[in-house]
């Protein structure tokens, strides 16, 4: 080495050592502060406490600042590991090592910001600034679900926990005690039903224990049933249901599982949340032959699958003739009939597209509800769901095979996997970008939906993706998402939640099952204040569980029709469907959807008006029971395109007016218009009305109001939008009000200027 390169690398050694000791000593100064303000932060408990002031928000910050500084200690050991992660992520990969060195003091840095917060709102408290509502601390072995609540001690709670979280008190004490118990279909070991022994232990010695749910995997099937059942019994193995479900071995299979345990899981507390019959079910069955290979999940299906799909087609047409002259085929019966699967996306809008993923719903259907069945056979007052993407209904595609009003009729239980972006990481922009902070579609129209067809059920979203998703991912996300996102979505209907997620293990080190995991790196785990403050907003809605409950339960007097016909055969329906949602969700009046069986099982007078857009395809059942709602004098507001159709494109006769009302509107403003003008004659409307101002032109923040029992006005509202909104408020038409702030206990403006994110809960009265 010659001296040039010797001296060279004498500096670089020295460099990096000087950087070690600089890194050190930041980490220890930031520990040091840190646990300062922790050791201050307990003496102002104390003293709180002494006052008769509620600190449980203080006790869990307190708690979340010793857990995360742990964690920030194990990071700084093990930077390769975390380095490794980072590169994972698109975003993230080019200063995977920077970010990896820094996360340390990143994480030290966020707990002494959230001590500081947690520091001054207490002070504030014993000084009497503000003031703060009790709130319980929740024992998840006292849960009970009720109807469309969660009770504890006589009150609506709302309750959170996370996936992967180590069962320890350290984590259980403030961030969730969810229990349950995992099934998959390899527990059957043999032909005859035997139980895996050490699972079937598990289970027999397993208590009561606490609210929770059991997760019913099926990524496996057991060695001894792939020859019982041929070869093929296992397929589409890269999604979450591995086996042919058409396959009469899938059903025996589950009859003895479900026989074995159920029983001595009946009644049990860890299965109050429900038996979750599956995760993120989807059975895509389409091809694009424009492209070499097969969409994201897509697949072929089995001759039991098409053996069925030939009875379901001479059920639908009960003759060949009639299917034949609908499919332009000669088919000479109903054993005839071939068709190509995976389908080709380009026949969608034709008739066997139509048949064939309509056929695709009803079939996964029928799966969903013989597990049902075997499961109440064995515990009659079991509640079922299903662990479905809200974004499947939300969004176009139709081939997958998930009817979601179906199966949310059939679960005793609203289930889903809720999400929403905040931050992309890759792919192309989207629509939302442009106006909004966040994409809040899919929870905010996914939860009305649900809700429309299942009005008297909670609702589990049990892996909560609002924090991160694969594409959505930021680092130093502020934690006033995480309010905005949970807030909503309670407000929106949500009773409970497994967040996405806590892949650590009691020490820090991180879950063997997240270690090449796409999703560790910029996630909640290494984010104490987005962690904190989702505890801590889960506090405050529990403080005002009544209220939150009224906002979920209000009625929904404007209702947009949702064809399944529609959706099937339409390319971007639920778009069209959208952008009139979309135009209606920030006027504080409660949106939801009516579909022919809504129309058929529900109280027509549970809401006022229904409104019909860019619906040109419709089955003559849909058709007939708009028209029975008609007959009852209902309101219809329709645009000309909707409603001409049939599921094959035939001509269809229009809709009567009978005892009702129909009245012609295309523009999306005009209907929107109309059917606010016609609550306003009806006395509907909120007496709270918003005037919102901000640069982006279009509307961003989203509110409803509801009566507390004394029989004031509580405004609830969330600023989605891009840009700061300002809000004037008036009540009656009269501005001179006053506001009360009900988390802080302090009168605030009724003018408030609200940045993106920003939550706005106030109590609205009269000035005397």
């Amino acid at each position: 080495m010659s001296l040039k390169k010797a001296i060279n690398s004498i500096k670089a050694i020295a460099f990096l050592m000087v950087m070690f000791v600089t890194v050190s000593t930041s980490a220890q100064i930031l520990e040091k502060e840190a646990n300062a303000k922790i050791k201050t932060l307990k003496k102002l408990v104390k003293k709180a406490n002494k006052k008769g002031i509620d600190v449980l928000k203080e006790k869990t910050t307190i708690r979340t600042a010793e857990v995360f500084l742990k964690y920030a200690n194990w990071d700084e050991k093990n930077i390769e590991p975390n380095a490794n992660l980072f590169k994972l992520v698109p975003s993230f990969k080019k200063e995977a090592s920077k970010m990896a060195s820094e996360l340390p003091d990143f994480e030290r840095k966020e707990v002494n910001l959230m001590l500081d917060k947690a520091i001054i709102e207490i002070k504030s408290l014993i000084a009497k600034k503000t003031f703060r509502k009790p709130t319980p601390k929740v024992d998840w072995t006292k849960v009970s679900v009720e109807k469309d609540q969660l009770t504890y001690k006589n009150r609506p709670v709302f309750l959170a926990d996370y996936t992967w979280k180590p069962k320890i008190k350290e984590l259980t004490e403030f961030h969730g005690n969810q229990d349950g118990f995992f099934l998959t279909p390899s527990y059957v070991t043999d032909e005859s039903g035997t139980i895996h022994k050490y699972r079937m232990n598990l289970l027999n010695e397993k208590t009561d224990g606490s609210l929770g749910f059991i997760f019913m995997n099926h990524k496996g099937v057991p060695k001894w049933s792939k020859q019982k059942y041929g070869p093929n019994f296992s397929m589409r193995e890269d999604t979450y249901t591995a086996y042919d479900i058409d396959n009469p071995g899938a059903r025996e299979i589950q009859q003895k599982l479900l026989s074995a345990v159920v029983p001595k899981m009946a009644g049990k507390k860890f299965t109050q949340l429900g038996y979750m019959l599956c995760n993120e079910p989807h059975f895509y069955t389409y091809k694009d032959s424009r492209r070499k290979k097969l969409p994201w999940a897509s697949g072929g299906v089995s001759h039991f699958t098409i053996s069925k799909f030939k009875v379901w087609l001479s059920e639908k047409h009960q003759k060949i003739e009639n299917l034949n002259a609908v499919w332009n085929t000669n088919f000479k019966d109903f054993n005839d009939v071939k068709i190509d699967i995976p389908i080709d996306i380009e026949l969608k809008g034709t008739p066997i597209w139509f048949d064939w993923t309509s056929f695709n719903m009803d079939r996964v259907t029928d799966w969903y509800t013989f597990l049902k069945s075997e499961i109440t056979k064995q515990d009659a007052d079991a509640k079922v769901h299903l662990k479905i993407m809200p974004s499947l209904w939300t969004e176009n595609k139709r081939v997958h095979g998930i009817d979601l009003e179906a199966l949310t009729d059939l679960s005793g239980i609203v289930g889903n996997d809720s999400g929403a972006d905040h931050t992309k990481i890759w792919g192309k922009a989207h629509e939302w970008e442009k106006h909004y902070a966040f994409e809040w579609r899919e929870l905010c129209m996914g939860f009305d939906f649900m809700k429309s067809v299942s009005p008297m059920k909670i609702n589990f979203n049990s892996e909560l993706h609002y924090l991160s998703t694969v594409r959505s991912r930021k680092l130093d996300l502020h934690p006033s998402y995480a309010r905005a996102t949970f807030w909503l979505a309670h407000s929106y209907g949500m009773t409970a939640s497994q967040i996405w997620y806590w892949p650590r293990n009691a020490d820090g080190s991180i879950s063997k099952k997240a270690l090449k995991d796409k999703g560790y790196a910029g996630s909640n785990i290494q984010q104490p204040r987005v962690t904190n403050e989702v505890a801590l907003t889960l506090i405050d809605l529990n403080s005002y569980a009544e209220e939150i409950m009224s906002i979920q339960r209000q009625r929904k007097p404007l209702r947009l029709f949702y064809s399944k016909t529609s959706a099937i055969n339409k390319k971007e329906h639920m778009d069209d469907l959208f952008k009139l949602y979309e135009s209606l969700n920030f006027e504080g009046t409660p949106l939801g959807f009516v579909t022919e069986n809504i129309i058929k099982k529900q109280d027509n007078n549970s809401w006022d008006v229904v409104m019909i857009h860019k619906t040109p395809f419709v089955t003559n059942t849909e058709l007939q029971a708009l028209q029975s709602y008609l007959n009852k004098g209902g309101t219809i507001i329709i645009d000309d395109e909707s409603l001409v159709k049939n599921e094959y494109g035939n001509t269809l006769l229009p809709l009567k007016e009978s005892k009702g009302t129909i009245i012609k509107l295309n523009a999306i403003s005009k209907i929107k218009a109309k059917a606010l003008n016609i609550l306003k004659e009806k006395q509907l409307l909120s007496q709270i009305k918003i005037e919102e101002k901000n640069s982006m032109g279009t509307k961003g923040c989203i509110w409803r109001v509801v009566k507390n029992k004394e029989g004031n006005h509580v405004l609830s509202v969330v600023n989605v939008g891009k840009s700061e909104a300002t809000l004037s408020i008036s009540l009656n038409d009269n501005n001179n009000i006053v506001c009360k702030d009900l988390i802080k206990g302090i009168t605030v403006s009724s003018k408030p200027v609200l940045k993106p994110h920003e939550v706005f809960f106030v109590e609205i009265t009269s000035k005397k």
